[in-house]
C-alpha cells in the first residue's frame, strides 16, 4: 500500500472511530419512556397539544413519551427543569415565549442563550380576549371606552406574568390609552373558570375559550394574530382595530443543553413527523393552531432573535427589572 493510500485509509478509520459512538448512540436511543414536561396545568389548550404531540412522536420513537404537568412562574418551570436535568435526550420540555420575556423582568435562574437545546419547533398559539356573554360590553370599542371611563377598574385574566396573553394586553392597554387591572393564574383552565364564573370581567388567552365561544358562554372580541381565524372571521384582529399588537407565540420541543446532536436528530425527525399525523392536526384545528415548523437550526437563530426583540418590547412596555 503506498504512503498516500495507508494515510487516507488510517483517516478513514480515525473518523469512523469517532462517528461510531454517536451512531451507536443514536441507534441505542430511546431505550426507555421520555419525559416531555407541559408548564401549564391539565386540562388546558396547551396540555391537549402537548399530549397529542407526546403520543405521536411516541409511536415513531417506540416508547412512551409521559407528560409532565408543571404548573406556574409564567410557564417557566420548564425552563427551571432542563437546567438541572441530564442531556441524554430523556429529558424535554416545551418553553413558552414567556422564557424570552421573563428574563428582562426579574432575576431567572435560567439562561435562554446557553441552557437549552432548541430541538424543533411545530405550532403557536391563536389568542383573543373574552368577556362573559352577560357582559355590556360588545367590542373592542365598547371595553376600550369602559376603560376609559372607569381607569383602574376593568379586570382581565391571564395566564401569568411575562406570557404573551398578558404582554398583548399590556401592549394593547398602553397603545389604547387605558388602565387595566391584570390577574395572573396559573394556566388556561384556571383562567377560563374565572372569567365564566365572572370573578374576573375579561380573560385573554390562547383558544381553550373556543368552546365556551361556541356555547354562548362567553364573547370574543378580538384575536391577536395578523390576520383574522377560520373559526370566527367575523371577529376582528388587534392590528386591524390600529393597536399594533399581533402575537403568536411558537413553541415545540426543548431539551437540556449540551444533547448529542445525534439524539437531537432522532428527537427532530420524530417531532416533524407528528406535523403529518391526522389526530395532531385535529387538535391544532380544535384550539386553533397552525404549523409553524422551524428546525433545530432555525428554532436556535429565532430563539436569540426573540431574546432581543422581547427585550425592546418590555423596555418600551416600562416593565424591565430595575438595575
Amino acid at each position: 500500500m503506498t504512503d498516500r493510500r495507508l494515510f487516507l485509509a488510517r483517516t478513514a478509520g480515525a473518523l469512523a472511530a469517532v462517528a461510531a459512538p454517536a451512531v451507536l448512540r443514536a441507534q441505542a436511543y430511546p431505550s426507555r419512556p421520555i419525559r416531555y414536561i407541559c408548564p401549564w396545568p391539565a386540562g388546558g389548550s396547551t396540555d391537549a397539544v402537548i399530549r397529542s404531540l407526546a403520543e405521536s412522536a411516541g409511536r415513531t420513537l417506540g416508547t412512551s413519551i409521559i407528560v409532565d404537568n408543571k404548573p406556574g412562574a409564567g410557564g417557566t418551570l420548564g425552563a427551571i427543569e432542563l437546567v438541572n436535568a441530564k442531556p441524554d435526550g430523556y429529558t424535554v420540555s416545551q418553553l413558552p415565549h414567556g422564557v424570552f420575556r421573563i428574563p428582562h423582568m426579574q432575576k431567572v435562574s435560567f439562561d435562554v442563550l446557553k441552557d437549552f437545546t432548541w430541538i424543533a419547533c411545530l405550532t403557536g398559539y391563536t389568542f383573543g380576549l373574552v368577556v362573559p356573554a352577560s357582559s355590556p360590553i360588545k367590542s373592542i370599542q365598547d371595553y376600550v371606552a369602559y376603560a376609559k371611563a372607569n381607569p383602574g377598574k376593568l379586570t382581565y385574566g391571564h395566564t401569568g406574568a411575562g406570557t404573551s396573553p398578558h404582554l398583548a394586553m399590556e401592549e394593547f392597554a398602553q397603545r389604547a390609552g387605558i388602565q387595566l387591572v391584570n390577574v395572573p393564574f396559573k394556566g388556561n383552565a384556571d383562567n377560563m373558570q374565572a372569567v365564566l364564573g365572572e370573578h374576573v370581567m375579561s380573560a385573554s388567552d390562547a383558544t381553550g375559550w373556543g368552546p365556551h365561544v361556541e356555547a354562548g358562554k362567553l364573547r370574543l372580541l378580538a384575536t391577536y394574530g395578523s390576520q383574522r381565524t377560520k373559526r370566527w372571521p367575523q371577529v376582528p384582529t388587534l392590528d386591524e382595530l390600529g393597536y399594533k399588537t399581533v402575537s403568536d407565540s411558537p413553541f415545540g420541543v426543548c431539551g437540556p443543553k449540551g444533547m448529542d446532536p445525534a439524539v437531537v436528530r432522532v428527537l427532530h425527525d420524530a417531532f416533524r413527523k407528528t406535523l403529518d399525523d391526522p389526530a395532531v392536526l385535529a387538535t391544532f384545528d380544535k384550539f386553533d393552531q397552525t404549523i409553524i415548523y422551524k428546525n433545530t437550526e432555525d428554532y436556535t437563530r429565532f430563539a436569540r432573535e426573540s431574546y432581543a426583540a422581547e427585550k425592546a418590547t418590555i423596555e418600551r412596555l416600562g416593565l424591565a427589572a430595575k438595575s
